[in-house]
């Protein structure tokens, strides 16, 4: 008889193909959001032929968030209990079934449906499939789990948003094919994921898992302040650029190009991988502030830029800001990841990104009523540059503070985290 399942990490006879394993939650959360990222570009078209405003497409955004942060708070856990695979076929079919429902886009309610799909998949990837990464990540170096899972959403938006330009300006059927295209590679990481180990045993408690929670560990609460803000600040300039790229090309850059306003899209956001690496021999509480306080220089830059007509500062902002996210948020992720076991992980994960996409939904929510008020892009783009100062004020004045509290409460946990994914100077102080 078997031994009762812990939740820890799986055993040795999956090492062999822990490897492919890795590889196969990396590519499927990166594809998820490559899946998200698919409509972007393509909002000035359903904007100027379907009879969309930007308040839709904010109202839209907001959609996305909330079913994302839906998914996080009902079904964060709900992989420590079933396993990480069967979460994360859910997620890549919620995915494909929201790009297929965005083959025709006739208003509102179609486009918001399948950002609605797309934002409950995103919100299991986020959940599930990140904390695959972790459980399935090399020791060496001692970054990579965390960095792949910070960067991996980004670098989805990105491609998605550059493939789908591509794709709609180029190929045939322009508002059709993108979402063909990410259909096809979710298939693809579909059959990897099959292929690839399960990271966690399954366990009792999947129906009481349901219950909303947000997962709050004693030992990441002194760390919680700064992360905090650095999730809520960075990402709502992301959901900024979300909704308000496609605008950019046409107001700023004159042309109503989806390739083009892909590229204004991933200038922020492709950059984001390099911030982990840059940064990845830095302390978790340094990694923070260098991060957060080049991000909120680089913001006050692209909004100088929009204000000026200068199009080079903004992508030239928009890639400095892009690199310094990256920064900030990795370390942030390191530090928390540190303080906790294998099992509590998934909610952690959820935890991580129901503040950061909360970070973006409400400023999203708030950008949208004062677009369709008639509030200029540039004046928006200075709340958002307010809100990303105050993030650097906050944590220029939190990070590293509570490093003696959070080290004397989990020594074990710790010391159990450390030896399964990371590496032992790593520990966030």
């Amino acid at each position: 008889m078997s031994a009762p399942s812990t939740g820890t990490a799986a055993p040795e006879r999956v090492l062999p193909r822990r490897r492919l394993g890795f590889a196969a939650a990396v590519a499927s959360l990166v594809v998820v959001f490559t899946a998200s990222g698919a409509p972007i570009p393509l909002y000035e078209r359903y904007r100027a032929a379907d009879g969309l405003t930007t308040g839709d497409l904010s109202v839209a955004a907001v959609t996305y968030f909330v079913a994302v942060m839906l998914a996080l708070v009902v079904l964060g856990r709900l992989s420590d209990h079933v396993g990480r695979k069967a979460v994360g076929f859910t997620a890549l079919g919620l995915a494909a079934a929201g790009s297929l429902a965005l083959l025709d886009v006739t208003g509102l309610g179609v486009l918001a449906t399948g950002r609605f799909l797309q934002g409950l998949a995103c919100g299991l990837g986020s959940s599930a499939v990140a904390a695959g990464i972790v459980d399935l990540a090399p020791g060496r170096p001692s970054w990579l789990g965390a960095t792949a899972v910070a960067g991996s959403p980004l670098v989805g938006l990105t491609l998605g948003a550059l493939g789908a330009g591509a794709l709609a300006e180029h190929g045939p059927a322009p508002e059709q094919t993108p979402y063909l295209a990410v259909v096809a590679l979710l298939a693809v990481c579909a059959v990897l994921l099959a292929l690839g180990p399960e990271a966690v045993d399954r366990r009792a408690g999947a129906l009481a898992s349901l219950r909303p929670r947000v997962h709050l560990p004693r030992s990441i609460r002194p760390l919680l302040p700064a992360a905090v803000a650095v999730f809520c600040g960075t990402w709502a300039f992301g959901g900024f650029y979300q909704a308000f790229s496609p605008t950019i090309s046409a107001q700023d850059l004159g042309t109503r190009s989806t390739l083009v306003a892909g590229v204004v899209f991933a200038s922020f956001m492709a950059p984001y991988a390099l911030g982990g690496p840059l940064t990845g021999r830095l302390r978790p509480p340094n990694a923070q502030r260098a991060g957060i306080v080049v991000f909120a220089l680089a913001v006050t830059g692209v909004v100088t830029g929009l204000r000026t007509g200068s199009v080079t500062a903004v992508i030239a902002c928009g890639i400095v800001a892009g690199a310094a996210q990256g920064a900030a948020f990795t370390g942030s992720v390191r530090g928390l990841l540190h303080r906790i076991g294998p099992g509590e992980r998934a909610g952690l994960m959820s935890t991580v990104y129901l503040f950061s996409y909360g970070g973006a939904a409400v400023p999203s929510l708030v950008s949208g009523r004062l677009s369709a008020a008639g509030t200029g892009l540039q004046t928006i783009a200075l709340g958002y540059a307010a809100l990303a100062v105050l993030a650097a004020v906050v944590v220029l004045l939190t990070a590293g503070t509570g490093r003696a509290a959070a080290t004397t409460t989990t020594t074990t946990t710790t010391s159990t985290s450390t030896s399964t994914n990371h590496h032992p100077t790593d520990d966030g102080r």
